[in-house]
C-alpha cells in the first residue's frame, strides 16, 4: 500500500470551464478568476476576496497593502519563527523586517504570551501562522494588536476549513492569505488569495496584483467581457489612460482563467472533501497516543475545528531514535513524508542577516530537527489509517520498544 502525501482532481466542472476558457481565446485574468474570487469570499465567510499567482504572493500582497494605511519600509512584523520559509520571505519582499516569536511545542503555533515582548514603536503588524491548519490563539492575539494598535494579517495557508470558537478562520484578523497550491484543499494548482471586509484593502490588493495600476474596479468590465470599452478608462487626470498611471509600487502576481477553472471545480465538492479529510485527520489522532510519549501530534481542542491539511508527527525528547530514522522506515513503507520546517530565524541561512543564533527560538528550532508531517487527504481512507499505524507498530517492534 502507498500513501501520497497529496492528491488532486481536476473535476469535470473544471474541464468544462477550461474548454470555454480556451475556445475563448481569453486566459488572463477574467470572468473565471472572479467568479472563483466570489465563491471563495462566501466559502470563508468574508466580503471581498483576491486572487494572486501564489500564496506566497498573498502574503506578499496582504502585507504590502498597510503601505496604504501609514505603515512605511523597514518597519516591523511579528510572525512565528516557525512556519514555511514563505512567511518569512514574504515580510522581507513586502518591505518589512521579519520580528520572529518562538512558538508552542503542543500547538506548533506562535507563544502568545512572547508577543508582546517583541512589540516596538516600529511594529505594524502581527501575521500568525494557522501551521498545519490548527487555529493559533485568536483572541489573544486580536486582544494585543488592539492594545498596541497592530493590524492583523492572518496566513491560513494550511488552514481551509478551520475554525475557531465558532468562526472560520480567515474572517478573525484585518486580512487572511491562503494558497490554493495543488497540495491543498482548494486548489487552483498554483496561486493564492486574499480575504478581508474592507472594501479599502481589497481595491489596493487589486493595484498591487498588476504593478500597482490606478485601474482596480471589483469587476473589469473589459476583463470580464461585459463591455469592450470602459467609461473611466481616460477620466482619470486630465484625460490619462486609467491602466497605465501606476500609485504604488505593484508586483505582477494575477491568477490566470485557466488556475481558476481548476478551482472553481474544486470548490464543488468542499464540504465532502473536508469531512473525509478530517476524518482521516481524527482517526489518526486517536490511534496514533499509543506512540507517547516518543512520538506525539497536535491535539484538536472543544472550541476548534483543525483544517485537515496534514498529519504532525513529532518526535519526543527521550525516543530512542532520529526524526530521520523514522522518516525513512515510512518512506520505505510506501508512506510520503515532509518535514515540519524550520526555524526561520536560525536554521534557514537566509536570514542569516538578522544576526540571530542557535537556541534563541528553541521550540521552533526543535520542530525543525524532530518534526515530519504525512498526508490526511481525500483519497486516503480507514484501510491507509490503519495501514499506516501497523506501519509504525513495526517500527516500534523493530526498535525493540515497548508500546503502552
Amino acid at each position: 500500500m502507498r500513501i501520497p502525501f497529496g492528491t488532486i482532481a481536476v473535476t469535470k466542472e473544471s474541464r468544462r470551464l477550461i474548454d470555454e476558457a480556451l475556445d475563448s481565446v481569453r486566459l488572463s485574468s477574467g470572468r473565471l478568476v472572479k467568479e472563483f474570487e466570489t465563491k471563495f469570499a462566501a466559502l470563508t465567510g468574508t466580503k471581498e476576496a483576491v486572487a494572486v499567482s501564489t500564496g506566497t504572493d498573498a502574503d506578499i500582497l496582504a502585507l504590502a497593502v498597510l503601505h496604504d494605511f501609514g505603515a512605511r519600509r523597514g518597519d516591523e512584523v511579528i510572525i512565528p519563527a516557525l512556519s514555511f520559509v514563505a512567511t518569512g520571505n514574504a515580510v522581507v519582499h513586502a518591505g518589512f523586517k521579519p520580528v520572529f516569536v518562538d512558538i508552542e511545542r503542543h500547538t506548533l503555533n506562535i507563544d502568545p504570551k512572547k508577543i508582546e515582548r517583541a512589540i516596538t514603536k516600529k511594529t505594524r503588524a502581527i501575521m500568525p501562522v494557522h501551521l498545519m491548519g490548527k487555529p493559533a490563539e485568536m483572541d489573544t492575539i486580536n486582544r494585543i494588536a488592539k492594545k498596541h494598535n497592530l493590524y492583523v494579517i492572518e496566513d491560513a495557508a494550511e488552514a481551509h476549513g478551520a475554525v475557531y470558537k465558532g468562526r472560520n478562520i480567515g474572517t478573525l484578523g484585518d486580512m487572511a492569505a491562503y494558497s490554493t497550491y495543488i497540495a491543498h484543499i482548494i486548489t487552483t494548482i498554483e496561486g493564492g488569495i486574499v480575504t478581508t471586509d474592507r472594501a479599502d484593502f481589497a481595491e489596493v490588493l487589486r493595484s498591487l496584483r498588476s504593478h500597482g495600476r490606478a485601474c482596480k474596479c471589483k469587476v473589469c468590465v473589459m476583463n470580464c467581457g461585459a463591455a469592450s470599452y470602459c467609461d473611466k478608462r481616460f477620466k482619470y487626470g486630465e484625460g490619462s489612460d486609467i491602466r497605465f498611471v501606476f500609485e504604488r509600487i505593484g508586483y505582477s502576481a494575477k491568477m490566470n482563467e485557466l488556475e481558476a477553472a481548476v478551482g472553481i471545480g474544486s470548490m464543488t465538492n468542499y464540504k465532502k472533501i473536508i469531512a473525509k479529510r478530517h476524518g482521516n485527520l481524527i482517526s489518526m489522532i486517536e490511534k496514533f497516543q499509543k506512540f507517547a510519549p516518543w512520538l506525539y501530534t497536535i491535539k484538536e481542542e472543544k472550541h476548534e475545528q483543525i483544517g485537515p491539511h496534514a498529519f504532525a508527527i513529532i518526535r519526543g525528547e527521550k525516543a530512542p531514535f532520529s526524526r530521520n530514522e523514522l522518516g525513512l522506515y515510512l518512506e520505505k513503507a510506501g508512506i510520503d513524508t515532509r518535514h515540519l520546517f524550520s526555524s526561520m530565524p536560525t536554521q534557514c541561512p537566509g536570514f542569516a542577516y538578522l544576526g540571530h543564533k542557535l537556541g534563541d527560538f528553541p521550540n521552533a528550532e526543535y520542530m525543525g530537527l524532530n518534526g515530519l508531517h504525512i498526508g490526511v487527504h481525500q483519497d486516503l481512507g480507514p484501510a491507509h489509517v490503519n495501514y499506516f499505524i501497523k506501519t509504525m507498530e513495526r517500527f516500534f517492534a523493530e526498535k525493540g520498544i515497548k508500546l503502552r
